[in-house]
C-alpha cells in the first residue's frame, strides 16, 4: 500500500508500507499507541504470540517505523479471532492504514482456519466504529470493559467504558 503524507509546505510524499510481525525491538517506537502500562501489555501479548495464542501485526513505513499496530488473540471466542488494541499513530488517521491493519488481521485469522473475526469498540469513539462497519462488522451486543492506564505522574487509574461488540463472517 501507498501512504500519501502532506508536508507544512503542501508537498505530498509518498511511502510504501507493508505489514509484518510486531517484534519486541519496535516497542519503544510504538509510544504514540498508549501509555507505559500499555506498552507493558503489548509486550506481555508478545510473549503470547510466541506460543502461537494470539498474533501481533505492525503495519510499517519502509525505515521499518511501526505507524499502526493491532493484536488477533484466538483464545477469547471458538471458531473466531479476536481483534484488539488496535491503533494508528494521531498524525496519520484518516489514510487508510486501519483499513490495512484490519484487513491484514483478517487474512491471519483465515490462515489460521477461522471463518469469523470480531473485535469490541468503545461506544464514545465512532470514527472507529464507522470503520468497522464500512468494513463488514455488524453489531451484536454491548458489554462493559476496564483496564488500568498510567498517568503521566506515573499514577494508575482505572478506566471503565462500555464497548459495542462486533462481528464480520471472513
Amino acid at each position: 500500500m501507498l501512504l500519501g503524507v502532506t508536508t507544512e509546505d503542501d508537498t505530498t510524499v509518498i511511502l510504501p508500507v507493508g505489514v509484518r510481525d510486531l517484534l519486541p525491538r519496535d516497542l519503544p517506537m510504538c509510544g504514540w499507541s498508549g501509555s507505559a502500562t500499555h506498552l507493558r501489555s503489548v509486550e506481555r501479548q508478545l510473549a503470547r504470540a510466541a506460543e502461537g495464542e494470539v498474533e501481533y501485526l505492525a503495519v510499517c513505513t519502509p525505515v521499518d517505523l511501526p505507524v499502526a499496530i493491532g493484536g488477533i488473540d484466538y483464545q477469547v471466542s471458538e471458531g473466531a479471532g479476536t481483534l484488539w488494541q488496535l491503533a494508528v499513530l494521531p498524525a496519520l488517521q484518516g489514510r487508510g492504514l486501519g483499513t490495512l491493519l484490519v484487513r491484514a488481521a483478517e487474512e491471519r485469522v483465515l490462515h489460521r482456519g477461522l471463518r469469523r473475526a470480531q473485535l469490541a469498540v468503545e461506544e464514545d469513539n465512532p470514527r472507529a466504529r464507522a470503520l468497522y462497519e464500512r468494513l463488514g462488522y455488524v453489531a451484536y451486543g454491548r458489554a462493559p470493559d476496564s483496564w488500568d492506564e498510567e498517568g503521566p505522574d506515573g499514577s494508575i487509574r482505572r478506566h471503565e467504558t462500555v464497548c459495542v461488540l462486533m462481528r464480520k463472517a471472513l
